[in-house]
């Protein structure tokens, strides 16, 4: 094909997703999904080429063709091996069911030789075929036993037995299938177990035909199954391919969450550790500060007990000027113009006293608090 109707068929197929969603339907059991699709896009292409050389399942139509031919074949062939060997297990049936009836009532005997001709028949025919199964067989082989299936013919039953069986057979053989259907039909659809035998046997010629109906039901539900299958398995792995995304995004989330808290956190904890320090520094600081009153007022009342000291000193040094500008104002009474001069120098003194007496009272005040 040329590159120009390969473009032509590509571009006919459609663009974008309608382009992936028929490829995807074009190759239902390849594992590719929409985004494998999308990041390979000359991948895509290719595959919208192929489809009009492939199948779903990958075939090629000559391959197709020449299978189907297979098919067909195999099953004429087998068919032809379920007939016949349908037609053996129902002759069995026939001879077990008689063989049954023979130990619970009498049979009569042309029914006795007609079972033991076809059962002599079957078991001559079974032989045979284990003595040359097909007309393959290599003539050199050896044979079982030393025999020859003319040697097994020599065991058949006279030919007037066998006609007779062949008469009656396909009379006997319908009742047995009769039979078999009539059951089937009542496993099948048991409501119609107690009907009359003209409803059964309308109703039988429509069970191979609804049988098949059934069936190819069966086969598209299968078929459906398959395709949801296919389908959930696609849609599970875009589901889990999603929520690997949803699972990093929340990982990301959950990482920018937990470093903007821990800024936050880090911050309030520097806040209580700073107000922490103030307060411990603020303990400190009034612990100095009464530890430095504490020795002010020793210091304090050192100084004022010197002032004391000094203040009775004072006062006691007053007390002898006192003592003695009072003999001298009585030794010089009779004094003149002098004696005024001698009282406001006893007026000094006194009121030096006094400021004197009364430092000392407030500085004793001061020291008894």
């Amino acid at each position: 094909m040329s590159a120009g109707a390969e473009s032509t068929h590509v571009s006919s197929l459609g663009k974008g997703d309608s382009l992936h969603q028929q490829v995807l339907a074009s190759f239902p059991l390849c594992d590719i999904t929409e985004e494998d699709l999308t990041q390979n896009p000359q991948f895509c292409k290719l595959l919208a080429t192929l489809t009009q050389h492939v199948d779903q399942h990958g075939l090629t139509v000559p391959l197709k063709t020449e299978l189907e031919k297979a098919e067909q074949k195999l099953q004429s062939q087998r068919r032809h091996w379920l007939r016949s060997e349908s037609l053996n297990k129902g002759l069995q049936e026939m001879i077990q069911d008689h063989c049954v009836r023979k130990h619970h009532a009498t049979v009569p005997p042309d029914q006795n030789m007609f079972y033991e001709t076809m059962e002599k028949c079957l078991l001559v025919a079974q032989c045979i075929t284990q003595l040359d199964p097909s007309s393959t067989t290599n003539q050199d082989q050896p044979s079982v036993l030393g025999l020859n299936p003319q040697q097994m013919m020599e065991l058949m039953p006279s030919e007037k037995n066998v006609q007779r069986m062949k008469q009656g057979l396909p009379k006997e053989l319908e009742k047995h299938l009769k039979k078999k259907c009539l059951s089937l039909l009542s496993y099948y659809q048991p409501e119609w177990e107690n009907e009359s035998e003209g409803l059964k046997n309308s109703k039988l010629s429509h069970l191979s035909a609804q049988l098949d109906k059934d069936k190819k039901k069966a086969e598209s539900l299968k078929e459906t199954s398959r395709e949801n299958t296919v389908l959930l398995q696609r849609q599970t792995q875009l589901y889990l391919s999603e929520l690997i995304k949803c699972i990093q995004l929340l990982q990301s989330l959950i990482l920018d969450h937990r470093l903007r808290i821990q800024t936050d956190l880090d911050r309030k904890k520097l806040d209580y550790f700073e107000g922490k320090c103030e307060l411990v520094l603020q303990k400190i600081k009034t612990e100095m500060v009464e530890i430095q009153l504490d020795t002010y007022t020793v210091d304090s009342i050192s100084a004022h007990k010197k002032i004391r000291e000094k203040l009775e000193s004072d006062l006691k040094t007053c007390q002898v000027e006192k003592h003695s500008v009072e003999l001298k104002l009585a030794s010089f009474e009779i004094l003149g113009k002098n004696f005024e001069a001698l009282a406001e120098e006893y007026c000094r003194l006194r009121q030096e006293i006094e400021m004197n007496n009364w430092a000392l009272k407030e500085f004793t005040q001061c020291s008894n608090k």
